[in-house]
């Protein structure tokens, strides 16, 4: 069950939340890419607790924020985001994963907030381009995109109701994923870790260590075999991501 805070309003989900009165374990904000929403991290959630609590973000316009415009600009959206992290930051160090349009709006949070560390995954690095009009789609070539990536059962986006509510978001967020145009030697004062598949058609490795350029931090990159766009939605895959996010965050006493 989704957990919301206080200090979170109808932003933050907590999956699990960390048991009351016990030490406040390390926490990871996540990020959800084009379309998605918290509930995507529900299993990544139940992965990492109890050794990190995740507060996964919930966009306005999706699932219990229907009734809200979706963002159509990534700047605009992450100062939110910054603001509604604040007062969890003066609780204790926050670390960012952000996947896919998720990894820009993390990164862009992070330049207003910095997190302790910063995971970027399936996206390449902001001072690379490519050409991409995908929010320019009609609604079905919209719906093969995202097919093609996997992200989605688009067996749901047969059924005209869910077509209506889900298309127009993802349609936004494509929008503001491919008209943002940061400053190409935008920096964070974070270390980040890169992380994407392999197999990955929307990134490739040289993209991805290009954000090496826009740390003043540590940087790291890492691959996982195999692994596509979502890679991270693959049990065997999340698994390992869980196992990487807890060993930086929450390592085993030596």
């Amino acid at each position: 069950m989704a957990v919301t805070d206080a200090g979170g309003g109808a932003w933050i989900r907590r999956f699990h939340p960390a048991t009351e009165g016990a030490p406040t374990p390390p926490r990871l904000v996540c990020f959800a890419h084009a379309g998605g929403s918290a509930s995507y991290f529900h299993g990544l959630s139940g992965l990492l607790a109890p050794a990190v609590e995740v507060l996964a973000l919930q966009y306005p316009g999706r699932q219990d924020r229907h009734s809200e415009a979706a963002p159509t600009d990534l700047r605009t959206l992450a100062e939110e985001i910054a603001e509604v992290l604040r007062p969890w930051a003066a609780q204790g160090p926050l670390a960012y994963f952000g996947h896919s349009m998720g990894a820009l709006v993390a990164f862009e949070t992070a330049r207003r907030l910095p997190p302790s560390v910063l995971f970027l995954s399936g996206r390449r690095a902001p001072s690379t381009y490519r050409a991409e009009r995908v929010h320019l789609l009609d609604d079905d070539a919209l719906v093969a995109e995202t097919a093609l990536l996997g992200g989605t059962d688009t067996r749901l986006l047969q059924d005209p109701e869910i077509r209506a509510l889900v298309l127009p978001v993802l349609r936004a967020d494509y929008r503001a994923l491919e008209t943002y145009r940061p400053d190409p030697e935008c920096v964070v004062d974070a270390p980040v870790e890169v992380l994407l598949g392999d197999r990955d058609p929307k990134v490739t490795e040289e993209e991805a260590r290009v954000w090496k350029a826009h740390t003043t931090g540590g940087f790291a990159v890492r691959l996982f075999a195999g692994g596509g766009h979502f890679y991270l939605a693959e049990p065997e895959r999340r698994a390992e991501l869980a196992a990487l996010i807890t060993d930086r965050l929450a390592p085993p006493a030596r």
